[in-house]
């Protein structure tokens, strides 16, 4: 599987951003839709964090303490996409930010399978 990811840029404080990540291909017979899908973020000099995760049809979702109420996650099978929707955005939410695609059905942050390139958000005070 390979994971696309897109949407970042440059946001005010206060502002809203959204990032998808458009699957392609398939790994182990498994089409995008029966992957759990999940959101990290690596500031610099930082560990990469888990943030959200949403399982195969979308019905369970699962937020990290620090973006919870203000980040969405969801995911449209159809068009092998997973987005992130990132509302009341802080300058601390600066980061290179990264979908995953994991086989499991509740992955901890180390079992993802599949990483996508990143994409930078900056948020602006």
């Amino acid at each position: 599987v390979q994971l696309q990811a897109s949407g970042g840029g440059l946001v005010q404080a206060g502002g809203s951003l959204r990032l998808s990540c458009v699957a392609s291909g398939r790994a182990s017979g498994r089409a995008f839709s029966r992957y759990t899908m999940g959101w990290f973020r690596q500031a610099p000099g930082k560990e990469r964090d888990f943030l959200a995760r949403i399982t195969y049809g979308g019905g369970s979702t699962y937020y990290a303490d620090p973006v919870k109420g203000r980040f969405t996650i969801s995911r449209d099978n159809a068009k092998n996409t997973v987005f992130l929707l990132m509302n009341s955005l802080e300058p601390d939410d600066t980061a290179v930010y990264y979908c995953a695609a994991g086989l499991r059905l509740f992955p901890e942050p180390d079992e993802y399978d599949y990483w996508g390139q990143g994409t930078q958000v900056t948020v602006s005070s």
